[in-house]
């Protein structure tokens, strides 16, 4: 779902980087005031935690990859604006430091994953959660099926924005400039492995949390609630949040399970691809047999230049294995996102000088 540099025209980027700003502004905005309190740890912990749940492809039908992003459950526990800020900050990391998505499509990532997929999240969770005691199987089921929504949402979207650009970014033979396959094709080859595998495990991972956190740290889940007022130690906000730290450390040494699923996610190839046989093929067979064009569009290979990640594809290049890069990859990651939370805290809450 990460749409990389090339897919998308500028005017395509432009507006979506102007749809999202207003978002931004709102978002910091809205908790600016807690970023010192003892909202910062879990902005950094599901920042972070929806970098490394990235980082777990799945197989889906057709050859290609998707992933979960933790939208449902980082909706839940912080509210959506909240959520807006953790998840940019994690698709900023991936983008400029990874490659994972696009410089020039971050805007589009963003209003996709950040702000659509919190925001249906956010909704679809109080509808089905009504006024049921906060311990209740109900609200695991709505965590369940809001995060499920919501990623299948976002993945829409993007599957919209991949299939309005040939039909309007064309050369006069009418050749895509951009992505290379309309609506017809872009909206079944994006939604079918959403529905069936991406967002099954995004329901998994919001529902199973949720439920974990009932037992374990219920405060937490009042916090969305009263995020307005949230207020205590800084020092002991970390520590109330110190199992699910553990718990993010288990998964980054996990992460080379997300080696495993071959392929590429559907939208995300390299504009080499175009010229190699077998990856044709490949993207033939993710988009119903369907041959892409003969050569990589234009303005695809154009762009796709526009940035060169220093560790593209969460692969340093000093590292021979693999799996240990991809482990690298993760606290280095998640070590930037804590990073970036600091600095975002320490300047939304400069004081103006006299």
């Amino acid at each position: 779902m990460h749409i990389p540099d090339g897919y998308l025209s500028p005017a395509t980027c432009v507006v979506t980087y102007a749809v999202a700003l207003p978002f931004w502004w709102l978002a910091f905005s809205r908790v600016k005031r807690l970023l010192q309190s003892r909202l910062l740890p879990m902005v950094a912990l599901f920042s972070a935690f929806c970098f490394v749940v990235m980082m777990f492809n799945l197989p889906l039908p057709g050859g290609t990859t998707g992933h979960a992003v933790g939208m449902g459950i980082a909706t839940i526990v912080m509210g959506p604006w909240a959520s807006i800020v953790s998840i940019s900050i994690a698709l900023f990391i991936q983008a400029l430091f990874f490659g994972d998505g696009g410089v020039t499509a971050f805007g589009a990532n963003c209003f996709n994953m950040a702000i659509v997929g919190s925001f249906v999240a956010h909704w679809i969770y109080h509808l089905i959660a009504g006024k049921a005691p906060l311990p209740s199987t109900r609200r695991v089921v709505a965590a369940a099926i809001a995060g499920y929504v919501a990623i299948n949402v976002a993945a829409l979207v993007a599957s919209i924005e991949f299939g309005i650009q040939p039909m309007f970014f064309h050369d006069a033979s009418g050749t895509p400039l951009y992505a290379p396959y309309p609506l017809s094709i872009a909206v079944p080859a994006m939604m079918v492995g959403h529905l069936g595998f991406a967002g099954i495990a995004e329901m998994i991972i919001t529902g199973g949390l949720f439920a974990y956190l009932q037992r374990a740290n219920p405060e937490l889940l009042g916090l969305a609630d009263k995020w307005s007022t949230a207020t205590g130690a800084f020092e002991r906000a970390w520590y109330q949040t110190r199992k699910l730290w553990y718990g993010l450390a288990v998964l980054m040494l996990l992460s080379p399970l997300g080696l495993i699923a071959a392929g590429t996610a559907w939208g995300e190839w390299g504009a080499e691809d175009f010229a190699n046989p077998e990856a044709r093929q490949a993207i033939a067979v993710a988009s119903h047999n369907m041959l892409p064009p003969a050569a990589a569009p234009q303005g695809l290979v154009r762009l796709s230049s526009v940035w060169q990640a220093p560790i593209p594809d969460y692969a340093p290049a000093f590292m021979h294995s693999a799996n240990f890069g991809y482990i690298l990859s993760a606290l280095f990651g998640s070590g930037l996102i804590l990073l970036v939370c600091l600095l975002v805290s320490a300047v939304l809450n400069r004081k103006p000088l006299a």
